[in-house]
C-alpha cells in the first residue's frame, strides 16, 4: 500500500501560516502592553485586576435578569440562547466598566 504524499509549499512556509503566526505576535505584543494599564482593585486582601471584577459583575447580572426574562415570557423570543446570554453578559461588563471606571 503506497503512504500519501504530503506537499509543502515553499519550503514548508505559507503565507496563510506567517499570517497567523503575525496576528498572534501582535496580539502578545497587545495584551502584554495593556495589561499594566488597567487599575487593580484590593479585594479581602488580595489584588485583581478591575476588568475581572466587571467580568464578574457582567456575568452575575446577566443571571440575575434570566428570571426576569422568564417570568415576562420573553425568553422563547430571544432567539438562540446560546448567543444572547453571553452577548448580555458581556454588554453588562462593559457598562460595568463605564459606570466604575470612566474618567
Amino acid at each position: 500500500m503506497a503512504r500519501p504524499r504530503f506537499r509543502r509549499g515553499h519550503e514548508g512556509c505559507s503565507v496563510r501560516g506567517m499570517r497567523f503566526r503575525a496576528v498572534h505576535a501582535v496580539v502578545l505584543v497587545i495584551a502584554v502592553g495593556g495589561s499594566g494599564c488597567d487599575p487593580v482593585l484590593n479585594v479581602f486582601g488580595s489584588f485583581f485586576p478591575a476588568w475581572v471584577v466587571c467580568t464578574i459583575t457582567g456575568i452575575f447580572l446577566a443571571l440575575a435578569l434570566r428570571p426576569l426574562f422568564v417570568a415576562l415570557r420573553l425568553e422563547a423570543y430571544l432567539g438562540p440562547l446560546a448567543v444572547v446570554y453571553p452577548s448580555l453578559a458581556l454588554l453588562l461588563t462593559m457598562l460595568s466598566w463605564l459606570v466604575f471606571y470612566r474618567t
